[in-house]
Parts: structure tokens; C-alpha cells; sequence
């Protein structure tokens, strides 16, 4: 066993899940005198209701914890990450890389964390970004599921697979069909199939001289599983062998992580929940037959079960349905096992396990359990990856072929990056994209009789400029007021620059034909809320109920919440400037050719700029 190493562990479930090879592994490796990080599940899919629980969970760990780390036991730490839970979404997972990075780095430096290990049992885009923002010994992918076959979600999951297999130092796999898998890909594979932990399962005499008390009063026989209730799990047939064996109980101890509403109609079907993982012999000691019923498909063929060597060890019989990995660990091992293609067969391999009292059996099954010891499994990887770490530098050309490889994988990168770059620019800038964006912030109604016309100033303007934005929306109340729609025009601004705006925009108007007293002058406001709260109360001096509002064509939707929320007796119908030449984007030039560049910068900013205020307003609770 390698000592004294650093080692980041990706797993696919997390800590407090069912005790699996993540943890145990883990552990092994922490009792050595390695440090492990273990971060927990980060997902091969976007989760669903029935995650509600685990997520909640997740939450708690990482409010409970530093940031999401936590210090579990000696030497080993565990990070409940806190990201966007859609693996294969591009933005997402940009921004899940960033988290994750910092996070990582901030960490890795306080702990003095260097040049770790990545010992991963997930092949997802979160893994590869992982490896390639973390300076490390050796990349380790431990293939324990076929997590393609899991859901019709999980399939996206195939091409990062096979470029983890491809950038893997060491794959190690469950099962024989995955090994011969993951060969196609990578050539350094070694087939590692579950294990026990022999130093719980050896004490059960000790820890249970008396049945626990949920067995006690059981049937003529108890048929027990351990293990996750899961929908892998063929409920038919365990409801055909509870038909089929009255008085037999069967008991099922995990957690329920599928409907099993038809299974708890019967009462000789016990489910006693998740125990301890150090609790479990005591009750498999009890059990006159242990069963794996699951349904054979693309994902079961693949399980090397933990449960099976769980059994064995306890020298208990084995029903199990004639799953291709178990098919071939009873091969290798003197075919042990009751292996059942049919309902009517497991139900048959049920009775003459139960009946099963032979000894050198026992024995032999104790034994088989024994060489797959976790013990033995650990030292047979950690030998494989002290080969990889400490294997010395090949002859001159070895570093300088990995050099330019480095460099090929960096100008690769960069030129990805660059593309990206180029690829926003271009749909920012020369596309319609942000108009479309921002066509939800206009709203334009046609003007009717008002008792004013409310203008908002704009202070600095669209354009970030002082001076500018107000001129065309003076232009357009006045054009309004001539027309009839109102006998009085209300400007309104805090802004001063050298004078004060509603002044200058007095002066306009009343160059424009419109007599002073016909304008009214609100001198404060410093942003929207302010505009409506201050004019609101001008109109509720003059009781007026009616007003026309002018702005800038995207200032109306911000506007009309701040009115809805603030003022809701005042009736406002909303005339913005229709053509405002701040926001103009033509297609073509005066001298009609075609114009490919149809937004600025400074638009682009205006745009954000008002979901960003109203983003500030609700979270205010002003809207």
C-alpha cells in the first residue's frame, strides 16, 4: 500500500449513502496515511422529485460544513459541492467548473494539497474539467456502473465516457463485460470486481447472540436482502415467491428508492429501512436464505453486487437471478450459487436454499468471500497505481514527446477558448439575438386623454453621457401636448449637470410653443422608484387620477412595476419615445447598404442595465 499521497476522489454517491467500494476504498486509503477528498455525487443527469430528499441533504452538509467541506475522519475530508445540477448543459457546466475550481484551489492551498491522485468513479464533463484544472500524479477511473443504461438521460453521458477511458492512466472495472468495455479505449484495464469487508462480517457471532428484535417472530423461514430497494429490483417475482411461500418472511433491509406499493400489500414482505452497514451481519446471520431478484437488463448484467460477497462470508446460500456478471463469478468460483432464468425456477432455488444445511458449503462460501476480501482487492489497485506513480522517465525523448503534447493540449485549449470568444462576439453584435432580448422590458400603448404627461428624465442617458436622452422624449410630450391629450406636462429628474435637468428641459418644451405655466418641475429623483413616488404625490396635490409617462422605449416595463407596486390609483398609459435614436439598430445605411453591425456596446449595457435594476428592485421588494 503507497503511503503519504494526495489523493481527490469523485464519487458517485455520497458519503452517508449506502456503505459501497467509494467508501470503503476511501477509507483503506486514509487508514494508509494518504489524505482523501472525497467530494460527493456531482450527477450523470438532472435530478428529479424523487432526489428532493438527497438534495435537501446536500443542502444541510454543506450549510453545516466550511463552504461544503467537513473533515469526516482522520484524513479524509468530504466536499458536498453546491452547483447547477445539469451536467451536459454548456453554460452550466462553465459555471459548475468555475465553482468547482475555486473552491478546489482555495482548499487544496490552505491543506497544502499538491500534486494529488484523481481517483474517479464518474465520466462526466465535471471529471474531465477536473483533470484538466488540477496538476496531479495520475488519473484513476474506477467503472462501477453502466451508467448509460441507468435512464434515457444518463445516455448523454457516452462520449465523455469514452474520452475519460482514453485520458485515464488506470481503469479499473466491476465487472467482466465492462472490462472488455473500457479495453476499447484504453489499455491498461484490470478487472476488480466488488469486495467484503471481512473485519465486520468475521465478528457477527459476537455482535449478534441474539436475534434483533424485527426478526423475531418470523415465519418457518426468513429469505433476506440487503442493499438499496431500487428499480432494478423485480417486484413481480418477489410477489410470485411471497404467493408461492406463505410462511416464509421476507425481509428487506435498505433504503426505499422506488414505488413498492404493490410488495407492501402482503404481510409477509418486511422492509425495515437502511441499518448501519456494521449492523448488517447480525441480521444476515439470521436469515435462512439470502436472494439478489433483480430483473436482467444492460445495467444489471454489469453489477458485481457488494452484497453477494456479503452473504457468502456469512455462509448463507445465494438465490439470484442469472445476471451475466454473476454468471461468471460463479464459473470462477465452483458454481456456488442458485442461479434462477425464470419465476418458477427462483421460487424453486428459494426452497432448496432454505433447505441448504451442508457445512463444507458454508465453508467453501466463507472461503470464496475471504480471497475476494476488500484487504486483498485494495493492495492489488494500490500496487497497480504505486507502479504508475513511481515509474521513472523513459529515455530523452519520452519528456520531450510529453512536452509537446502539453503544448499541443494548450494551443488546443486556447484555440477552443479564442472560438468561444469569437462565437459570443459574433451573436452579440451581429445578430438580433439581444433585440429579442430585449423586446420584454418595451411597452408601447397608444396615447389617450390624460390630466398630464409624466416624462422621466434620463439623467446621464442610454449612452452613459450627461447631457443626452432627454431631448427626443421633450420633443415627444410636447408633440403630444399639442395635439390635446393634456393640459399639462410634469418633468421629472434630480439630475444636475451645471443646470438642473428639469430646467433645461423646461426651456426646451417652452421653446417648442409650451407655456410655463403649463409645466410642472419635480427636482429630486434619483432613480425610478423616486420618479414615481415623488410624482405621485404632485398628482395627488392636484387630484389628478390619469397620466401619459414618457421614457426610453426599455425603461417601461421597470417603470410599470415600480406604478403597479407604488402607486396603483394613478392610471398611467405607457407612450414611450417609438423612435428613439439611442436604440436604433437599422439594417441598412442612409445610402441603403446593408449594415451587418446591429447593436453597440453602450446598447448592450442599457439593455442588462434594466434587468439588472429590476432584478435589484425585487430582490428589494420595491416591485
Amino acid at each position: 500500500m503507497f503511503k503519504n499521497e494526495d489523493i481527490i476522489c469523485i464519487s458517485s454517491i455520497d458519503w452517508d449513502f449506502i456503505w459501497q467500494q467509494h467508501q470503503e476504498i476511501m477509507s483503506a486509503f486514509a487508514r494508509a496515511g494518504n489524505r482523501v477528498l472525497f467530494i460527493e455525487n456531482t450527477g450523470v443527469r438532472s435530478p428529479g422529485l424523487a432526489d428532493a430528499k438527497r438534495l435537501k441533504k446536500r443542502i444541510f452538509n454543506w450549510l453545516k460544513s466550511a463552504k461544503g467541506f467537513r473533515r469526516e475522519r482522520e484524513n479524509l475530508y468530504v466536499y458536498s459541492p453546491l452547483i447547477l445540477p445539469f451536467p451536459y448543459l454548456r453554460i452550466a457546466r462553465w459555471i459548475n467548473r468555475v465553482i468547482l475550481r475555486r473552491s478546489l484551489n482555495r482548499w487544496m492551498k490552505l491543506m497544502h494539497f499538491n500534486n494529488p491522485l484523481i481517483w474517479s468513479f464518474l465520466p462526466t464533463p465535471i471529471v474531465l474539467s477536473l483533470m484538466e484544472d488540477i496538476s496531479h500524479k495520475a488519473f484513476i477511473y474506477y467503472c462501477t456502473d453502466n451508467f448509460a443504461a441507468t435512464s434515457k438521460a444518463a445516455k448523454k453521458i457516452l462520449g465523455y465516457e469514452r474520452k475519460v477511458l482514453q485520458k485515464a492512466d488506470i481503469v479499473f472495472a466491476t465487472s467482466k463485460q465492462m472490462a472488455d468495455y473500457c479495453r476499447k479505449f484504453n489499455n491498461n484495464v484490470t478487472r476488480v470486481p466488488i469486495g467484503v469487508n471481512t473485519a465486520v462480517f468475521l465478528d457477527a457471532e459476537k455482535l449478534a447472540r441474539q436475534k434483533p428484535p424485527e426478526l423475531s417472530g418470523s415465519g418457518q423461514a426468513i429469505v433476506g436482502y440487503i442493499g438499496g430497494v431500487r428499480q432494478s429490483i423485480d417486484q413481480k417475482l418477489i410477489e410470485y415467491c411471497a404467493k408461492k411461500f406463505p410462511g416464509y418472511t421476507f425481509v428487506f433491509i435498505g433504503p426505499i428508492q422506488t414505488n413498492i406499493s404493490l410488495l407492501k400489500r402482503y404481510k409477509n414482505i418486511v422492509f425495515l429501512g437502511q441499518k448501519p452497514h456494521a449492523e448488517l451481519p447480525a441480521y444476515i446471520k439470521y436469515f435462512d436464505a439470502c436472494i439478489i431478484p433483480y430483473r436482467k437488463d444492460d445495467y444489471t448484467d454489469n453489477i458485481s453486487a457488494a452484497k453477494l460477497n456479503e452473504y457468502l462470508i456469512m455462509g448463507k446460500p445465494v438465490v439470484t437471478t442469472n445476471l451475466a456478471e454473476i454468471e461468471y463469478f460463479n464459473q470462477e468460483n465452483g458454481n456456488i450459487l442458485y442461479l434462477a432464468s425464470t419465476r418458477e425456477d427462483f421460487a424453486e432455488a428459494i426452497f432448496k436454499a432454505v433447505g441448504d444445511k451442508d457445512k463444507q458449503l458454508n465453508e467453501k462460501r466463507r472461503l470464496v468471500a475471504m480471497n475476494n476480501s476488500w484487504e486483498n482487492k485494495i493492495e492489488q489497485m494500490a500496487g497497480i497505481v504505486s507502479a504508475c506513480i513511481n515509474e521513472p522517465f523513459g529515455e530523452e525523448v519520452n519528456w520531450q514527446d510529453k512536452f509537446i503534447k502539453i503544448y499541443i493540449g494548450f494551443r488546443k485549449k486556447a484555440l477552443r477558448v479564442l472560438m468561444s470568444v469569437v462565437f459570443v462576439w459574433l451573436l452579440l453584435f451581429y445578430t438580433p439575438v439581444m433585440w429579442y432580448l430585449a423586446k420584454p422590458l418595451k411597452i408601447n400603448q397608444p396615447p389617450k386623454k390624460a390630466d398630464a404627461i409624466v416624462v422621466f428624465a434620463g439623467g446621464v442617458g442610454e449612452s452613459g453621457k450627461p447631457g443626452q436622452g432627454y431631448e427626443e422624449r421633450v420633443k415627444h410630450a410636447v408633440e403630444l401636448f399639442k395635439q390635446g391629450y393634456a393640459e399639462y406636462l410634469i418633468f421629472s429628474s434630480g439630475y444636475v449637470y451645471t443646470l438642473k435637468e428639469p430646467e433645461v428641459m423646461k426651456a426646451v418644451a417652452t421653446s417648442m410653443g409650451v407655456p410655463e405655466q403649463a409645466i410642472i418641475l419635480e427636482e429630486e429623483a434619483k432613480n425610478t422608484l423616486e420618479n414615481v413616488l415623488y410624482t405621485s404625490d404632485i398628482l395627488e396635490k392636484r387630484q389628478w387620477k390619469s397620466i401619459l409617462l414618457i421614457s426610453s422605449p426599455y425603461h417601461m416595463r421597470r417603470a410599470f412595476m415600480v406604478w403597479k407596486k407604488n402607486a396603483p390609483g394613478i392610471t398611467v398609459t405607457y407612450t414611450p419615445v417609438e423612435d428613439s435614436l439611442f436604440y436604433s439598430h437599422p439594417h441598412k445605411d442612409k445610402n441603403g447598404k446593408i449594415i451587418m453591425r446591429r447593436i453597440s456596446t453602450d446598447q448592450i449595457k442599457a439593455i442588462l442595465h434594466e434587468y439588472l435594476g429590476i432584478v435589484y428592485y425585487w430582490l428589494r421588494r420595491l416591485i
